[in-house]
């Protein structure tokens, strides 16, 4: 059984799958709220499915890129786990995760997938994907404009998803290739295959020297009158 955390974005979610299967999940999409919710939702999924946390064979978490805050709750909370409970840690890119969810959920038969997280203004953390999985452009910070991926656009569709994506529209939404996914959430069931995969490979991360994929340095606010 792999417990999997997702927190890169506003969602903050988690959920228990074995053998590739989700058993159970818990998630909210709030700010700010990761810190308080993480343990507790995991503890009421451990008693929603009867498991326990020796029971766990691994802990998976969604890596980045995305929020700084958000990626380092969620990673602490996997590192401390493996630590307290000597299991390993899995790591799944963010937008790989993003990609696979709306591959498995939604009829994407021809089409590209772009994942974009919301970073600054008119930037964004992107990468677009196969729907197989395969990874065609790596992930990049972009700043958006109405050229933006005008070379693939030019010759194929593209689905564009996440909270990165909504502000996007405007600027990409003139192109015919251009669709949009409503409402998309990440969410930690995107991370199943990804995680049971790398379980099966024993592709495992060094707990002790394991660090999110942030993009970018983080850029800390101005405090008013500063």
């Amino acid at each position: 059984m792999i417990l999997q955390i997702e927190t890169a974005t506003t969602s903050c979610s988690v959920a228990l799958a074995r053998d590739g299967k989700v058993l159970a999940f818990k998630e909210i999409n709030a700010r700010n709220i990761h810190a308080e919710v993480i343990t507790v939702y995991i503890d009421e999924l451990m008693a929603q499915t009867g498991g326990t946390y020796a029971g766990l064979d691994a802990i998976a978490v969604s890596c980045g890129p995305g929020s700084y805050t958000g990626l380092r709750i969620g990673v602490s909370t996997a590192k401390g786990l493996c630590f307290a409970l000597d299991k390993p840690l899995i790591s799944v890119p963010t937008l790989a995760a993003m990609a696979n969810g709306v591959a498995l959920n939604n009829d994407v038969t021809n089409m590209l997938l772009c994942p974009m997280i919301d970073a600054r203004r008119m930037e964004v953390y992107t990468a677009i994907f196969y729907a197989a999985g395969e990874i065609i452009k790596p992930t990049a910070a972009e700043i958006i404009d109405a050229d933006s991926f005008s070379g693939i656009l030019a010759e194929n569709k593209v689905l564009f998803f996440g909270d990165g994506a909504d502000k996007c529209r405007q600027a990409l939404g003139h192109n015919p290739n251009a669709a949009f996914l409503a409402d998309f959430e990440n969410s930690a069931t995107h991370l199943t295959q990804i995680a049971a995969d790398k379980f099966n490979r024993a592709d495992f991360e060094d707990v002790a020297y394991f660090e999110p994929y942030y993009l970018k340095d983080f850029i800390a606010g101005k405090k008013a009158g500063s």
